[in-house]
């Protein structure tokens, strides 16, 4: 089936249809990895995005329920240069197109993603919509009409809406009547954090979990006092999707955590804490999506290899002389990777130390964060004593 790709500025893309039939409409982005399709489109992170995935061929090694970040397909739509159909690989459990199909995915197949890629550097990312149904004129006034993805609150729409306690995939596939073998499980004793839902991926609470630690989520909308209530050993804010600007409600409950507890900020989280110190972000002309960014540890001088995901960034000036410092940087463009404070136990990244997908260099940030936690208890106790 014929399906048609249009951005905002007029471009137009003809190619085959994917997933089901129909119209979708958001941002398009475009992420370099070279593998990871499932857990991309499963990525509350691309709430609001039509996904371009750079690399040719897409689908061959298949789907698994294992590989899931969230419950469902976040990705508005899905745009690739050619679909594997016959997968092969012994994790699978069935075809791209089958997946895309189930979770009423639509896509298109056969266009010049390299083009549409330039195109996006070039131009910067801008709305589009894919349509089997629309004639072109149609699709362009669609676009038009559609809001701007900068002024809607996407966090409000994937976060968690009520509070619970992470027990592992286990439980999660068991219900589906599929439990999964080797998931971590969180320790009876171990430390409980807190863990904010802007659009949390599994992986972060799997990285967690394997380090002993018990989870308890809360929902993005969650005050400050309701979190103290439960005495978490400390705080993680999770990765989301949209503009940080739209999430004041949020920094404002961040100002009342801070001093308080150990924080560790991931990607979106790590954006918020620098509007809760007076910092603001601003919107980067294409964003950084793929498994291969360069980051510079400022302290050791080390370059990390970094799987990221945004389109803001932290405005380096708008964060002197609030306490934090610059930590990492991007090498390729030079933005802010990572901060920290100089006194507190405050720190945060922009890219993600969880993966899925990407290389795992960065998972030693979850080691730190539990090493923060254990020294603030150590502190406390000798003042107790």
């Amino acid at each position: 089936m014929k399906a048609i790709l249009a951005l905002e500025d007029g471009t137009i893309y003809e190619g085959k249809s994917i997933g089901v039939p129909g119209t979708t409409v958001g941002e398009v982005v475009f992420s370099t990895s070279m593998t990871g399709y499932q857990e991309m489109l499963t990525d509350p992170s691309y709430g609001g995005q039509i996904l371009t995935l750079t690399y040719p061929l897409i689908g061959n090694y298949g789907t698994t329920d294992a590989d899931f970040e969230s419950e469902k397909v976040q990705a508005a739509g899905f745009i690739i240069r050619q679909m594997c159909e016959e997968p092969s690989n012994w994790r699978s459990g069935g075809t791209l197109q089958e997946f895309l199909v189930r979770h009423e995915v639509v896509g298109i197949q056969e266009i010049d993603t390299r083009a549409l890629t330039r195109r996006l550097r070039l131009q910067g990312v801008m709305k589009g919509a894919i349509s089997t149904e629309l004639s072109v004129k149609e699709l362009i006034e669609y676009i038009k009409a559609a809001p701007d993805y900068s002024k809607t609150d996407f966090v409000r729409k994937v976060t968690t809406k009520n509070i619970y306690s992470w027990e592992g995939d286990a439980e999660i596939e068991a219900n589906r009547g599929n439990a999964l073998p080797g998931s971590p499980i969180p320790r009876p004793d171990g430390h409980m954090v807190a863990l904010i839902d802007c659009g949390v991926k599994r992986n972060i609470m799997r990285n967690l979990a394997a380090r002993g630690c018990r989870v308890t989520v809360f929902p993005c909308s969650a005050k400050a006092e309701e979190i103290l209530d439960i005495d978490p050993a400390g705080v993680v804010i999770s990765p989301g999707p949209g503009d940080p600007a739209l999430l004041g409600y949020m920094a404002e409950e961040l100002k009342k955590l801070i001093g308080k507890k150990p924080i560790l900020g991931i990607c979106l989280g790590h954006q918020l804490l620098a509007w809760a110190y007076g910092g603001r972000t601003f919107k980067l002309k294409f964003g950084h999506r793929g498994g291969n960014h360069p980051v510079k540890d400022m302290t050791t001088g080390r370059v990390y290899i970094t799987s990221q995901n945004h389109g803001y960034a932290v405005d380096e000036n708008s964060i002197k002389g609030s306490g934090l410092e610059v930590a990492f940087i991007n090498l390729n463009d030079g933005t802010v990777e990572g901060m920290r404070h100089k006194e507190l136990p405050i720190f945060s990244i922009q890219y993600h130390p969880e993966a899925s997908p990407g290389p795992r260099d960065s998972g030693y940030i979850f080691d730190q964060f539990i090493q923060s936690i254990e020294s603030q208890a150590r502190r406390q106790h000798a003042t107790t004593k």
